[in-house]
């Protein structure tokens, strides 16, 4: 099971990425990773020096690789594939419908940066609905991990399983939140604090803000717990039926955009089960991505833990 780290401190994700990737290269044969030409930016250059015959730098055809895994899916082994988050969803969308999902092979996609994470490449590299289109597709798995030790068991998780499975995360330093060693459960979120007067559900980027908003909340005289909800397709509904009812504030914190993603996926929990409780969702709201600094993008679409105390505030 999962425990909180006793020490700040951060850990870039692409690096966790490659290192667990070579582990399981060396382990398993059948384990391939495919770039579409961002080897320097995501770091997969160090697996086609130490896997040369696992690796496949396809070029610029985002596409075309999710083709390319489809096909090694379908000849037994196991595709990691990688671009930045809007290239794995937007531009390669059909493929992992059709040629993934549809047809039942197996691709584990890392779509890197996405949200306020693009910060200085702009608006053609920022992704504020990938969420909203991957949970669209029937069967695919979407996860959102919060910090390099969760990806890290999740990486080796999907390692072992079939289905298209999409991993949106960083590539430079997430803070880091679990103990080494921790692990968790497909499906299942974690409740990392209880509280009786508000739940917060966040996912990735949006999670150590809610945990930091949950302690200066708690000082000020209202009782907060926080949901880690990595998992958004398939979501823990269980989870969310144990823990809204008797709340008077659901809020959701995304690094995504309001529409179709974390928030709307809790919405259609609490519209379903008729709870009579208050939802605000906190991400960003009908906007195209821009250029900034990850702090200024974050602002921008309302993740800052300062939002996050004035929504609570203003709704009760």
């Amino acid at each position: 099971m999962w425990s909180l780290a006793d020490k700040d401190g951060s850990t870039e994700m692409r690096k966790v990425f490659v290192e667990t990737l070579d582990e399981l290269m060396k382990e398993d044969g059948r384990v391939i990773a495919l770039e579409a030409d961002l080897g320097g930016a995501s770091g997969f250059s160090k697996l086609k020096n130490s896997h040369p015959s696992q690796f496949i730098n396809v070029g610029i055809a985002e596409a075309n690789m999710m083709g390319i895994a489809a096909g090694l899916s379908m000849r037994g082994r196991v595709p990691f594939v990688h671009t930045f988050a809007p290239f794995a969803v937007r531009r390669a969308c059909d493929q992992i419908f059709l040629e993934g999902a549809y047809a039942g092979n197996t691709i584990n996609i890392y779509g890197s940066d996405p949200g306020a994470c693009a910060a200085q490449n702009g608006g053609t590299h920022t992704t504020l609905e990938d969420i909203a289109i991957m949970r669209a597709i029937p069967t695919v798995e979407v996860y959102d991990p919060a910090d390099g030790v969760q990806l890290r068991w999740l990486i080796r998780e999907l390692a072992g399983r079939k289905g298209v499975h999409y991993i949106r995360a960083a590539r430079k330093g997430m803070p880091d939140i679990y103990a080494e060693g921790s692990s968790f459960e497909t499906g299942r979120g974690c409740v990392l604090r209880e509280g009786k007067d508000v739940l917060l559900v966040a996912a990735g980027l949006g999670l150590k803000l809610a945990l930091e908003a949950a302690e200066q909340l708690r000082a000020e005289g209202i009782d907060a717990g926080v949901i880690d909800m990595f998992t958004i397709a398939p979501l823990d509904t269980e989870l969310l039926k144990a823990q809204i009812p008797g709340k008077k504030l659901v809020v959701t914190v995304e690094n995504h955009g309001i529409t179709n993603g974390l928030g709307s996926a809790v919405a259609e929990v609490i519209a379903g089960e008729g709870y009579g409780v208050r939802l605000s969702r906190i991400g960003s709201r009908n906007q195209f991505g821009q250029v900034g600094s990850q702090e200024y993008l974050m602002k921008a679409y309302g993740l800052t833990v300062e939002n996050i105390l004035d929504t609570v505030k203003r709704h009760l």
